[in-house]
This record gives structure tokens, C-alpha cells and sequence, in this order.
């Protein structure tokens, strides 16, 4: 598998059976002019995860890509009329040859007082978690884990301990577009990781070989 990382919450894998864009959102360069995508996916409806307004034209490249969503995200995509397939926590699929089970359920609390909101994780091949912005641990150790890094709703030992819950033989440090400096998170995560965990930074539009 074929990991690349578009900045903020954006990555595209490739499975070898299957290309697959997750969370095209605002604070991430490189997927608009992606093309021979088999599915998108999108975690939950925030603007950093899908931005509304450059999805009709991703979509247009890309004719033959299904476009996956949670519950929460379907009701604006409704409103534009953009044709969408809703899936929910416990549901698999079957993305080309690979498969997709959809975990979690619910946006981490940002506050009390803000509406929570829906929120998909996407676990690739058995292999691969994207966790969109939420603390879900898998029934399954994957391989890789999505980690987030900076949010409204995380500070830094949040994400360590789900790092530690989760415990991968790799952490992917993603979610960094809100910091001003987030190689000290990332040096945390590599002095407080589990053992047997690698936490490897992967550059903007720089290809991971998995």
C-alpha cells in the first residue's frame, strides 16, 4: 500500500485494487487535481475535512469515483444536490478489491456547549485507520494509524494516550494545519509512543511505501 499525505486531515492510499481520497477539506493542497480515484471518503462535515466548494470539480475528474459519507455531512451534500452514499459505524464495503469498515460514530467534544456532530473513521484493508477527528480504537490493531496531532477539541496527551490505546507498529502524524509549530507535537509522540510504535512525519505530497 502507497500512503500520501495532502496535509491537514487529507490522505490518498493506494491499495494496489484501489485508489482512495479521505477528507479533501480547506487546509489541504495536492487532491484537486487528482484523477483515477475509485472512492472519497469524508469523516464528517467540517470545512477542513471536505471543502464544498472544490468538491463538485473533484468530482467531475473523477467520474467514476463513489462518493462515501457519514450521516451528518449527507444533509449539506442533499441541499447541493451532489449525489452521495451514506455509511454508518459497523457497515463494510468493498472499495475496487479492498475493503472499507467504517468505525466510531461520533466528533470528539470540542465543547459542551457546541452541537456534537457525526463522525466516520475509515479502516482500510484491515490495515489503515484514518480516524477523522475522534478517539476511536479499533476491535483490530492496525498497522497504520492516522494520528491527529492539533485540534480544538485535542491537546497533546489526548492524542498520546490514543496513540497508546491504540498502539500501531506505525503512527502518521496528520490533523497539523492549526499549529504554528507542529514538530514539537510530533517529537512528543516519538519520546511517549508505546514501545513497538515508529511515529514517522510524512511530508506533504511525499509518498509512504507500506
Amino acid at each position: 500500500m502507497e500512503l500520501v499525505h495532502l496535509g491537514h486531515a487529507c490522505v490518498v492510499a493506494d491499495t494496489g485494487s484501489a485508489r482512495i481520497l479521505i477528507d479533501p477539506g480547506a487546509f489541504s493542497e495536492g487532491y484537486q487535481t487528482l484523477e483515477g480515484l475509485d472512492a472519497i471518503l469524508i469523516t464528517h462535515q467540517h470545512f477542513d475535512h471536505l471543502d464544498l466548494e472544490k468538491l463538485p470539480a473533484l468530482l467531475g475528474q473523477n467520474p467514476d469515483a463513489e462518493l462515501v459519507v457519514d450521516p451528518g455531512t449527507a444533509e449539506q451534500l442533499r441541499e447541493r444536490d451532489i449525489a452521495h452514499t451514506v455509511r454508518e459505524p459497523g457497515e463494510r464495503f468493498t472499495v475496487g478489491g479492498s475493503t472499507v469498515d467504517v468505525v466510531g460514530g461520533d466528533h470528539a467534544v470540542i465543547h459542551p456547549d457546541i452541537p456534537g456532530i457525526t463522525n466516520n473513521g475509515y479502516l482500510l484493508d484491515g490495515t489503515v485507520l484514518h480516524p477523522g477527528d475522534s478517539f476511536t480504537v479499533p476491535e483490530r490493531t492496525p498497522d497504520v494509524l492516522f494520528l491527529p496531532t492539533g485540534a480544538p477539541w485535542l491537546k497533546v496527551s489526548e492524542a498520546v494516550d490514543y496513540l497508546r490505546a491504540v498502539a500501531p507498529p506505525l503512527a502518521v502524524p496528520i490533523h497539523e494545519a492549526v499549529l504554528a509549530n507542529p514538530d514539537l507535537h510530533y517529537g512528543l509522540f516519538s519520546t511517549l509512543a508505546p514501545e513497538g510504535t515508529e511515529v514517522r512525519v510524512a511530508p506533504r505530497g511525499v509518498a509512504l511505501a507500506m
